[in-house]
């Protein structure tokens, strides 16, 4: 698959990164709209995944902290890169703004695909929005 990823700010990137997120979050998962959006949005770093033909397919967020969230795939395109394409893409702006941890919580089963992404389980299993997390944080190599 012939991908795309654009890093950008929540104005540059909301009207795509919302669709996903509404469509895997509040459709699939059955998250509660009022639990998807918050304030944090307008102060993140956002990924959005294309394919050659321009449509979204994915979604993710690096916070001021060094979380990343909110990472969503559709369904169709989930095993195809999308989402080591996103990940890598917000690791890769952890980096280059300076941080030198990037954290996140993943679902249960997602683990062991950031696992493969140097992710390292930190702390004990959590719920939130009813649905099973790990925390995992993943140390940052020093730019040369």
């Amino acid at each position: 698959m012939n991908l795309k990823v654009s890093i950008g700010t929540w104005a540059e990137q909301q009207a795509v990164a919302q669709a996903i997120r509404y469509a895997v979050f509040v459709i699939e998962q059955k998250i509660p709209v009022a639990l998807e959006w918050d304030d944090m949005d307008a102060a993140c770093v956002h990924a959005v995944a294309y394919d050659e033909h321009g449509w979204g397919l994915g979604t993710g967020r690096l916070l001021p902290d060094g979380h990343i969230g909110r990472m969503a795939v559709k369904k169709g395109a989930r095993g195809s890169g999308v989402g080591g394409a996103i990940l890598d893409a917000l690791v890769g702006a952890a980096q280059d703004r300076g941080d030198q941890v990037v954290m996140l919580n993943a679902q249960t089963q997602a683990e062991p695909f950031y696992a493969r992404h140097g992710f390292l389980r930190d702390g004990h299993e959590f719920i939130e929005a009813g649905i099973p997390h790990i925390g995992m944080r993943r140390v940052l190599s020093k730019m040369a």
